[in-house]
């Protein structure tokens, strides 16, 4: 999973640079199944599930589940999130990020770093002894107090030779509940925040998650190994 988290940071390095207003959703798609083919590695979102890109990338308003496409072109000023699973031996690393496209507005920017904000706060509960939701209350203390919504319909996960694994990580809760964490669990831990309210729908094609309002939504992932000290972070 290290290694994979590895490749996972190479990419969006990569990415900060690539990129760049007129660029379309599926040019990312393409940078990325070509960085983890060389890297002899698998995009672990191909086909998952039947969804058709390598990443998902996520435009404004969109929140998750975003599918590349050479006819979705990012324009000066927009925000995209950029949501990776690396495959490495049967074991998996999770991330995202949100970029700006051009330059975007403080308004977007701030929404960026306040999802990047509340993920590094909450991180500071990933430890032996904590309870999972000490993670989650946290998370959402950051988000609302910066006047923003944490999605409620989309979750964090556990994650390792599976994409998807037990637990669930809301992103809001009562501190103090859910399952005491131990050493060696890894967690995808994904603050998805929004602009204004967390009610979210499904688009026709049944993968892209939009928020309702129209409001503007960040996503910033990683995975995290727990430990009896500090969390360690793998994909960063």
């Amino acid at each position: 999973m290290r290694t994979a988290g590895r490749v996972n940071r190479e990419i969006f390095d990569g990415l900060k640079t690539f990129i760049k207003p007129g660029i379309t959703t599926m040019d990312i798609d393409d940078y990325v199944a070509e960085t983890v083919k060389r890297h002899g590695m698998i995009a672990a979102e191909k086909g998952y599930g039947g969804f058709p890109g390598h990443v998902c990338t996520s435009v404004n308003e969109e929140v998750v589940h975003g599918i590349p496409s050479r006819d979705r072109v990012l324009n000066e000023g927009d925000i995209v999130s950029v949501d990776l699973v690396v495959e490495y031996e049967h074991y998996m690393a999770d991330s995202c990020r949100t970029f700006g496209v051009g330059t975007i507005s403080d308004k977007a920017q701030h929404l960026i770093d306040t999802a990047e904000k509340s993920f590094f706060e909450g991180i500071k509960f990933a430890k032996e002894g904590y309870r999972l939701f000490d993670i989650s209350h946290r998370i959402q203390e950051v988000v609302e107090g910066e006047g923003y919504g944490v999605i409620r319909d989309y979750t964090g996960h556990g994650i390792g030779s599976e994409m998807h694994e037990d637990p669930a990580i809301p992103n809001y809760g009562k501190a103090g509940k859910g399952p005491r964490l131990q050493r060696g669990m890894t967690l995808a831990i994904e603050p998805m925040i929004v602009e204004g309210s967390y009610e979210t729908d499904t688009l026709l094609n049944d993968w892209t998650v939009v928020t309702q309002d129209g409001g503007w939504a960040a996503h910033y992932e990683n995975t995290v190994f727990i430990t009896d000290g500090e969390p360690d972070i793998l994909t960063i």
